[in-house]
């Protein structure tokens, strides 16, 4: 019984990513196509407003000047040096998630095939967190307690590069947006976990993207 109930999980947490991971329907599985910019997306749960990108200096925080490795990741409230994963993307151009593990649910995903690093000049570095029914990962600890003026903290060798949440939506789950794959606007951080309510095995009704810019000393 413990076995059946613990491949159900892992099965909904798989599906759950896949819908909200998933690039534009009609593009085909490669960098240039899950990096649109300009598609329109379905209309979404709340406003995709665009937004604020001026973020003011933080002594605290270094002024990156290159982009660099990311190897921990850190949300006050939430998590405290996560560890991140670099997992491909499937043959349809999904980015991949952490591992279906104990230690996979709490850390982040950094997706290389974007190609935009912290520090980098333009586009997003996209990243993504599990969400599990029970509670216990770290997307839901995001959903907890990340929202716009938080701070997060993207640490690589000797460096150390702080963002501020500019923007949270929450889309449905069907909905495309193109704005996470974004490789020539601002730089910022894309985070996304599924969220809303589970209906079911793979099934929740919504997903949570937040924008954060970086912040420099």
């Amino acid at each position: 019984m413990l076995a059946t109930a613990a491949a159900v999980l892992v099965v909904a947490v798989v599906v759950a990513l896949v819908v909200a991971l998933r690039a534009p329907a009609d593009a085909p599985p490669t960098r240039t196509a899950v990096g649109i910019v300009g598609a329109a997306p379905s209309a979404p749960s709340s406003p995709l407003s665009e937004p604020t990108t001026t973020v003011a200096p933080d002594p605290s925080c270094d002024r990156v000047r290159h982009g660099f490795t990311p190897r921990t990741i850190s949300v006050p409230g939430a998590t405290r040096g996560a560890a991140i994963a670099t997992p491909p993307r499937d043959a349809a151009g999904i980015p991949g998630t952490p591992p279906l593990t104990q230690a996979g649910k709490a850390m982040f995903a950094w997706d290389l095939a974007q190609g935009t690093r912290p520090g980098d000049p333009r586009g997003n570095v996209i990243v993504n967190a599990h969400t599990w029914p029970d509670g216990s990962a770290l997307g839901n600890r995001l959903l907890a307690a990340l929202h716009p003026g938080g701070r997060v903290v993207v640490r690589g060798k000797d460096v150390r590069l702080c963002y501020e949440v500019t923007e949270r939506i929450e889309v449905s789950a069907d909905t495309l947006l193109p704005r996470y794959y974004t490789q020539d606007g601002p730089p910022q951080l894309a985070i996304l976990a599924c969220s809303g309510k589970r209906l079911g095995p793979g099934l929740w009704t919504k997903r949570t993207v937040w924008f954060a810019s970086p912040v420099s000393g």
